[in-house]
């Protein structure tokens, strides 16, 4: 690919509404927002744009975040850069609780420090609910057989 084939499939990345992209910085201030993430957590860029990531994670789950947040922020190191997918509850600008999986890319500064976090994002909700859903059909239907 050329040089700006190669811009082009970049900028097609970053505009996707598909999935959310968000990039902080080592503060874990929001300095990235794409159309994907306003379609997801409900925030349109300006909103979200200079703002804590708190403004997405569930109160319940802030303390758990940000230990591993800066664990990583630490060492440069996670086992959500490589592939793994870490599933988590989410927060929707309307304030309703959102189920996301997402895989992150470590940023470094030519020192080779942290510098901060891409966050790529899908919405699982739905997904999400109709295990749920499924997890108690079976436990009924498991707790019936027992009763027998």
């Amino acid at each position: 690919m050329t040089a700006a084939e190669l811009d082009a499939l970049r900028d097609a990345i970053l505009a996707s509404p598909a999935d959310a992209i968000v990039v902080c910085d080592r503060g874990g201030v929001i300095r990235f927002w794409n159309p994907g993430a306003e379609r997801i957590f409900g925030f349109a860029a300006a909103e979200a744009l200079g703002k804590s990531l708190d403004i997405i994670i569930p109160e319940a789950q802030r303390a758990r975040h940000w230990e591993g947040f800066d664990r990583v922020m630490a060492t440069g190191r996670t086992r959500y850069g490589e592939g793994d997918l870490l599933a988590v509850p989410a927060l929707h600008r309307d304030g309703r609780r959102i189920s996301v999986e997402f895989t992150i890319v470590p940023l470094h500064d030519a020192g080779g420090s942290m510098a901060g976090m891409v966050a790529i994002l899908r919405d699982v909700t739905t997904r999400f609910e109709e295990m749920r859903t499924l997890r108690r059909r079976l436990a009924a239907v498991a707790g019936m057989e027992g009763a027998r």
